[in-house]
C-alpha cells in the first residue's frame, strides 16, 4: 500500500540528486588571469580565443576590471572587428551594456566614427535614444557627418541634453565646441535649437568662441536665421 508513495519519494530525492550534481558542475567565475587573457585578446583582435572563451569561461557581457568595459565596448575602442562581430553573433551579448563611464557599444562606434559598426549594431537593436549621453552626441564630437546623419535618420533626438553634471551639452553645442560646423549645420538643419543653453549659460554659438573657432560661430550664425 505505501510502495507507490515510497516510489515517488525517491523519484524526488533522485531529482534533488541531479540538480545539486548540476548545480556544481555549472561554469565558475573566471579568476584574475583567465580575465587578462579573454580582456588581452579582446584588446589584439583575437577571435579566436575570444570566441573559445566566451559564454563559457567568460560572460558575453563581462566588464574589464581594467577600465571598466565590456569586451564589445573594448573592442570597439580598439577597432578589433573580428571580435566585434564574435560579440554580435554571440546569443548572450547585451547592446546596451555600458562601460563604467557609461557608454554603450553605439556610443563607442559612433565615436569612433566606424559607420560599420553603427550599421551592425543599429541592425540588432541598438538603442539609438536614451536619457543623457547619446551616440549622436558622440558623432556630433568626431565630426562624422554619415554617422550624425544615419543617426537622425534612425529617430535620434536632434536636441537630446547630456547630465547637467556633465554640463547639459546638446549634440550641436558638442560639434561647435569641437570646430565641426558642418555636423553642426546638419544638426540645425533638422531643428536643432541653436539658443538653447547649457548648464553654464552658453549657446553653441558662443561655445564655439570660447574654444577659439571663430569661423564656426560665424557658420552657426548664418545657418541659424
Amino acid at each position: 500500500m505505501h510502495r507507490p508513495r515510497r516510489l515517488a519519494l525517491r523519484g524526488l530525492v533522485l531529482a534533488l540528486g541531479l540538480a545539486g550534481g548540476a548545480a556544481a558542475a555549472a561554469p565558475q567565475p573566471p579568476n584574475e588571469g583567465e580575465l587578462t587573457r579573454f580582456f588581452r585578446a579582446v584588446q589584439m583582435n583575437d577571435a579566436r580565443t575570444v570566441q573559445a572563451m566566451l559564454g563559457t569561461v567568460v560572460n558575453a557581457n563581462q566588464r574589464n576590471p581594467i577600465g571598466g568595459e565590456p569586451g564589445l565596448v573594448q573592442a570597439l575602442r580598439e577597432e578589433a572587428m573580428d571580435v566585434v562581430r564574435v560579440f554580435l553573433a554571440h546569443p548572450g551579448t547585451e547592446l546596451e551594456t555600458r562601460a563604467a563611464n557609461g557608454n554603450t557599444a553605439l556610443m563607442m562606434a559612433a565615436f569612433k566614427r566606424n559607420r560599420r559598426a553603427v550599421e551592425s549594431l543599429l541592425a540588432k537593436g541598438a538603442a539609438v535614444n536614451q536619457p543623457g549621453w547619446t551616440a549622436l552626441h558622440y558623432a556630433a564630437a568626431s565630426g562624422d557627418e554619415d554617422i550624425v546623419r544615419l543617426l537622425l535618420a534612425r529617430g535620434a533626438q536632434v536636441d537630446a541634453v547630456s547630465p547637467r553634471s556633465s554640463g547639459a551639452y546638446t549634440p550641436m553645442m558638442m560639434a561647435a565646441r569641437e570646430g565641426h560646423d558642418g555636423t553642426a549645420l546638419i544638426l540645425i538643419a533638422h531643428g536643432a535649437d541653436r539658443l538653447r543653453k547649457n548648464s553654464e549659460g552658453l549657446t553653441a554659438v558662443e561655445l564655439a568662441e570660447r574654444a577659439g573657432k571663430p569661423r564656426v560661430a560665424r557658420a552657426l550664425e548664418g545657418g541659424g536665421r
